[in-house]
């Protein structure tokens, strides 16, 4: 599958001038399409309905997050929906649909677009993952989810790795490949970019 953002995939930036450290944070939209591609421009899809990407938080679509026994088998005790809504592009599910499992719901009105703001999103994410895992006594599982779990639930959960485990992109963002086929779109792409760039900046990445 050729994913058709990658087509318009933003240029590697020039690196910055005299700064100390700071060119080592500034990673190019294109360079992160590399890691998810075959190096031929072209994608995977999902080849399972989710998957464990980071211990205890799962990445995965819709079939499952509508499937309330099968989240119980998986002990999933929390879920993180990336894509709340009623269109098609949504799934639409809410704390109601979760009454009487146990299972604690968050949900996120997000688009899954070029031009659609998911930075705004990232700290929200993180707080709830990191809650969710700290859930008795750090017990706790999250499902994070959008309508394929291709683009929008993965881009939260590498801002996550970064934000909270000071991953910068590059490696959260193969970590998460190298469990589950995915595919953010270009813009999602850039504010992992901008996230990565700030975080160095603030010296809140770890240093190879």
């Amino acid at each position: 599958m050729r994913k058709s953002p990658h087509k318009t995939a933003a240029p590697a930036q020039s690196p910055a001038p005299a700064e100390v450290g700071v060119s080592n944070y500034e990673v190019s939209v294109q360079q992160l399409n590399e890691l998810l591609s075959d190096g031929n421009g072209y994608y995977s899809l999902p080849t399972k309905h989710f998957h464990e990407v980071f211990p205890r938080i799962y990445v995965g679509n819709a079939f499952v997050a509508q499937n309330s026994m099968r989240l119980r088998r998986l002990g999933v005790t929390h879920i993180l929906n990336a894509a709340e809504g009623n269109s098609f592009m949504h799934v639409n599910t809410s704390a109601e649909f979760y009454a009487g499992t146990g299972i604690i719901y968050h949900g996120m009105k997000a688009n899954d677009t070029e031009h659609f703001d998911l930075s705004a999103f990232f700290e929200e994410g993180a707080d709830f993952i990191d809650k969710a895992l700290a859930y008795k006594d750090g017990k706790g599982k999250v499902y994070v989810h959008c309508r394929e779990g291709y683009s929008r639930s993965p881009t939260l959960v590498i801002a996550y790795l970064m934000l909270r485990h000071k991953m910068d992109v590059r490696t959260a963002l193969s970590l998460v490949r190298q469990k589950r086929e995915i595919g953010p779109n270009d813009g999602f792409l850039r504010q992992l970019c901008q996230l990565n760039e700030r975080l160095g900046r603030e010296g809140k990445l770890k240093t190879k």
